[in-house]
């Protein structure tokens, strides 16, 4: 079992690797981080706070970098058709709750494509940034602590 948390751990590679691996799993891309910080915490306890700050750093850069592609997206969307997007009810929501709407962030399947409509709609940079770093720090420092809760076992050292 202590191969098999090294392996999720990346340990060669130490915070940079969880950073890394919760960046990707912010983008659009299928991965999944959080095997990653638990592997990286079951062989690393007394790192929990780091690890779930560097984790919260990467999956905000992330959602910011989907921000940007969602905002990108619209321009080049709006230049082609010259038309304002439909107004579902999820961007009609989207809209009424604004920046607010960020917290949700860390959601698995949903999160990640609403830092993209949020850049879409224009929403606000600097609050939806803010509210996806607490949406992701809840998130990891929930998860992690569960996850050591639920699974204690001895570290590898």
């Amino acid at each position: 079992m202590t191969a098999f948390l090294a392996l999720l751990a990346l340990p060669q590679f130490g915070l940079s690797s969880i950073f890394v691996v919760c960046f990707l799993s912010a983008t659009l891309l299928p991965v999944l981080s959080e095997p990653a910080v638990y592997g990286y915490l079951r062989l690393h306890p007394h790192m929990f706070w780091a690890a779930v700050l560097v984790a919260t750093a990467g999956n905000t850069v992330g959602g910011v970098v989907t921000w940007w592609m969602g905002y990108g997206a619209e321009k080049a969307y709006e230049h082609r058709v010259h038309h304002q997007p439909h107004n579902a009810r999820a961007l009609v929501w989207l809209e009424r709750f604004g920046a607010k709407t960020c917290l949700l962030s860390w959601l698995p399947l949903v999160g990640d494509p609403l830092c993209a409509v949020a850049g879409w709609l224009r929403l606000p940079f600097w609050p939806c940034v803010m509210y996806m770093a607490i949406g992701k720090f809840g998130r990891y420092l929930t998860m992690s602590a569960l996850l050591l809760w639920a699974f204690p076992g001895n570290s590898a050292h």
